[in-house]
């Protein structure tokens, strides 16, 4: 990335309860730096993990929770409703009414609407050119992505059957529009040319720090497929590639064994596994989840 993102991983212990939420996720916007830039004036884009209408309680989406209290940590730094966006876009067709039901069944819709946020339904895009990329010059990507300030991800701790994870980096393929990710897969059929492709991606969107969910994940056929697990974590940070490290460590994943993140080591964007000298916060509950 250009910027240089600082390695910490922050770790806080968590659960959907929102005086529990609200402080853990107080506490890690205090603990990353990059989230001391957030003022009056910043458009922020809240990028959570929407893949399909599925309830919170399915944990295939990113909890309303943990959605809720991001956005209450971002207005505690000045930021006001107006300038908050939250956009995704499913696996399927990209238009306002898919759009609106996914952010309903996810029960996104109705924090947003408590919170005076805007979930995104124009589903306008543009392109962005790819600087240095490997297998990609240029994405289409959905127009709030395009026009944020300050780019938050909110990824979902989940197993996946084609990259073995879907964290912090995978989760930025939703900023690509609905059926044009198909194409993608189309293009990209082999897993380590695909990995590739998603650090394009993630050096294209450059979110400037991510809250993983991982309170309640989820273990199996994901993205969809498998059974809730509870972790009882957040975790955040700004460097996307070594968050995603933390996460294969607690899921008890051979890192490499995960396409982005080799592909992410091949460019030196990250180590071959987590150091545990980069985890802060909670670090006593770092540990790999019995039986994932």
């Amino acid at each position: 990335m250009s910027e240089a993102k600082q390695k910490t991983v922050h770790i806080r212990r968590a659960a959907y309860d929102a005086v529990v939420c609200d402080a853990a996720v107080e506490a890690l916007f205090a603990a990353v730096p990059a989230a001391a830039r957030i003022g009056a004036q910043t458009k922020i884009l809240l990028k959570p993990n929407l893949l399909a209408k599925h309830a919170p309680e399915a944990a295939v989406t990113t909890h309303p929770a943990v959605v809720g209290a991001v956005i209450r940590a971002c207005k505690a730094r000045g930021a006001k409703a107006e300038n908050i966006t939250l956009a995704d876009s499913s696996g399927g067709v990209y238009t306002p009414g898919q759009m609106k039901s996914i952010y309903k069944a996810s029960g996104l819709a109705a924090v947003c609407e408590a919170e005076g946020v805007a979930c995104y339904t124009a589903c306008e895009t543009g392109v962005r050119a790819v600087e240095n990329g490997r297998v990609v010059s240029e994405f289409e990507l959905l127009r709030p992505v395009l026009e944020a300030d300050f780019i938050i991800d909110l990824p979902k701790f989940k197993t996946h059957v084609m990259t073995g994870m879907t964290a912090a980096c995978k989760n930025l393929f939703g900023t690509i529009p609905g059926l044009k990710k198909a194409e993608w897969h189309m293009r990209f059929p082999d897993k380590d040319r695909f990995g590739e492709m998603l650090i394009d991606l993630l050096e294209t969107v450059r979110p400037d720090m991510a809250v993983m969910d991982a309170v309640v994940g989820l273990e199996g056929d994901g993205p969809a497929g498998g059974e809730p697990r509870t972790v009882g974590l957040l975790l955040a940070g700004e460097d996307l590639p070594n968050l995603d490290l933390a996460c294969a460590a607690l899921m008890g994943l051979a890192p490499m064994s995960v396409p982005y993140l080799a592909a992410a080591h091949r460019r030196g964007l990250c180590a071959e596994a987590f150091d545990a000298a980069d985890l802060a916060g909670d670090t006593d509950a770092f540990l790999p989840v019995a039986g994932w």
